[in-house]
């Protein structure tokens, strides 16, 4: 494993991370996730990605369960909020909500402090400078190392680091985008923003949640089990469009399976060699439902990909990806 700081924060992550969205939320069983997240941390994994939404809380307790089997040294935990939790009602990044949050947070993943805390998208509903006021005291309260975004404009990073700035608050150190050969969005406004303001990415879908793996054949319907099989767990099809679901785009993705061939790597390690490519990237976020699969994809690190076979993707699959 390899190793990148996170942006101009504290933390040094793991080129790879673990996040636990499909793994422990998407009912694989604890055991076998607790599985996962062992073999995460045997091949050098540190940084585990998760969310107090992801099943309402079990996906940190499964997360906090299965690392109390290493030292605290060993793994760093990220979490996230936002969202309402199970059948609560409230969410956002008001102080008050940061505050219950966290402190459930805590509770849930067993730890005395949370590595990243990062919110999982803008709340337009609580003034900016309130958000940031908060996490800064859960910083200077030692509740907290480093705080993060995902899914912001480029637009409302500047906005938050011009407050920080101007105020001496704990400034961002993360953002978490989602990223991939198939969705090439952060690469006009958010990638600049965050090179500017020494903001590290998280890139999240690294492989368009399974589409550049190779598992769907163009004209063949999903495999059993699979997330594309699954309208309930398939966001990506949702934030992308059913364009992620048209033949010409799987058509388009199986013409990368040759380039992969050539280079000796599986279809998953070129895509997650071609998101780490990018400086900005402090560390992509995989997932797994089985321990081999963790082990497959950490091959992908330290694979630098030729000019040509860069060329070569974006002749395949250029066309049919989302850009800015």
């Amino acid at each position: 494993m390899q190793y990148r700081r996170l942006g101009h924060g504290p933390l040094q992550v793991s080129e790879l991370s673990f996040g636990t969205w499909l793994t422990v939320a998407g009912g694989i069983g604890r055991e076998q996730a607790i599985r996962c997240i062992h073999a995460a941390v045997d091949h050098g994994i540190t940084l585990f990605d998760t969310a107090n939404q992801y099943g309402a809380g079990e996906a940190e307790r499964v997360l906090g369960e299965g690392l109390r089997a290493y030292p605290r040294d060993r793994y760093l935990v990220a979490t996230k909020l936002y969202f309402p939790v199970g059948e609560e009602p409230d969410k956002g990044l008001s102080p008050a909500q940061i505050e219950k949050q966290l402190d459930r947070s805590l509770e849930r993943l067993g730890v005395d402090a949370i590595d990243l805390y990062q919110c999982h998208r803008f709340d337009k509903e609580t003034p900016l400078e309130e958000t940031l006021e908060a996490l800064d005291r859960v910083v200077k309260a030692g509740k907290v190392r480093a705080i993060g975004f995902s899914e912001w404009t480029a637009e409302q990073i500047d906005a938050a680091a011009a407050i920080t700035g101007a105020s001496g608050l704990t400034a961002f150190s993360s953002s978490q985008p989602q990223y991939s050969m198939l969705w090439r969005k952060p690469e006009g406004k958010v990638f600049p923003a965050c090179k500017r303001l020494g903001i590290g990415n998280l890139a999240f879908s690294p492989l368009a949640h399974g589409v550049l793996t190779g598992k769907y054949a163009p004209g063949q319907p999903p495999p059993p089990g699979s997330r594309a099989a699954s309208d309930e767990m398939n966001i990506f099809m949702e934030s992308a469009g059913r364009h992620f679901r048209s033949g010409y785009l799987l058509e388009a993705v199986a013409q990368l399976k040759p380039i992969a061939a050539d280079l000796g790597l599986t279809m998953a390690q070129m895509g997650l060699a071609w998101v780490l490519r990018r400086p900005e990237v402090a560390s992509a976020i995989i997932g797994a439902s089985r321990p081999e699969q963790v082990a497959d994809n950490v091959r992908a690190v330290g694979v630098t990909l030729p000019a040509e076979a860069l060329e070569r993707i974006d002749r395949a699959v250029g066309g049919v990806a989302v850009w800015e």
